[in-house]
């Protein structure tokens, strides 16, 4: 029997004993490695846990490993990253891609923090060095099925630095003002100079009602409740100085309605 074979048994076997156990919560679990006597002998001790089920192992080069793992929609995959260096990332997108809601462990001999920082902003739950016995990978296993992550020791200050300098970044690329309309900033831009509602109006050939509305929808985007709180965060994101405010077609005021005069 070939080992894909001697793997469909196993899985077919403990599948069986398995579903008739009302006790146990069983975790689907999918091999993704590129050596496959590795596998076979990960497949058979992982078999032996009565909450644990291989449902499926496959190599990383395989092209139909999206619809594989689409098709066998696993809890966990445990995927040995060694062979693809950097490329991981678009590896790992492409497994959360295929099946969003399955859990990822990578498993590999790389010492390389950098392919560990990777691998978590990919989206890898955990990261275990093959060193690490099969006892310490079955409980990675049940905790990331519980919300868990899980990194050498070794490795995660380095990991969390990365992630943290990656959030900073995001931060300061963020313009909180980058969410108001045009015609919301015109508004702030008025406020920020000290006018008010009837003075906001006026400046922008707009009616009061429209300029509370504006500000109401300002409040609401930048998360704050006073005009003063509104004001600080525009000077702290950098409004620009004073410029030519443009009518907006939507805010365009009427006419006035001539007045009809009649007979005394």
């Amino acid at each position: 029997m070939s080992g894909r074979g001697i793997l469909r048994q196993l899985h077919e076997d403990s599948g069986d004993l398995l579903l008739h156990s009302e006790d146990v919560d069983v975790l689907r679990l999918l091999l993704v490695d590129d050596y496959r006597m590795v596998t076979e002998a990960l497949a058979a001790r992982l078999a032996t846990a009565p909450d644990l089920w291989v449902s499926g192992s496959t190599t990383t080069y395989d092209p139909k490993l999206p619809e594989l793992v689409g098709w066998l929609r696993p809890d966990v995959i445990l995927i040995d990253v060694q062979p693809l260096g950097f490329a991981v990332s678009d590896a790992i997108q492409k497994l959360r891609d295929a099946w969003p809601a399955a859990r990822i462990v990578v498993v590999s001999a790389d010492q390389d923090v950098g392919h560990a920082v990777a691998c978590a902003r990919a989206g890898a739950d955990a990261w275990v060095a093959k060193t690490e016995g099969a006892d310490q990978l079955e409980a990675v296993l049940r905790g990331v099925c519980r919300g868990h992550s899980w990194y050498p020791p070794a490795m995660l200050g380095e990991v969390l630095r990365q992630l943290r300098e990656d959030l900073r970044r995001a931060m300061d690329q963020c313009n909180p003002l980058d969410i108001l309309s045009p015609r919301e900033r015109d508004v702030l831009t008025c406020m920020a100079e000290g006018q008010h509602g009837r003075q906001i109006a006026t400046e922008l050939n707009i009616s009061p009602d429209t300029v509370r509305t504006h500000t109401r929808s300002i409040f609401g985007k930048l998360e704050v409740h006073t005009r003063l709180e509104a004001v600080r965060v525009a000077r702290t994101a950098g409004l620009p100085a004073r410029r030519e405010l443009p009518q907006a077609e939507d805010d365009a005021p009427r006419a006035p309605t001539p007045i009809r005069r009649g007979r005394l």
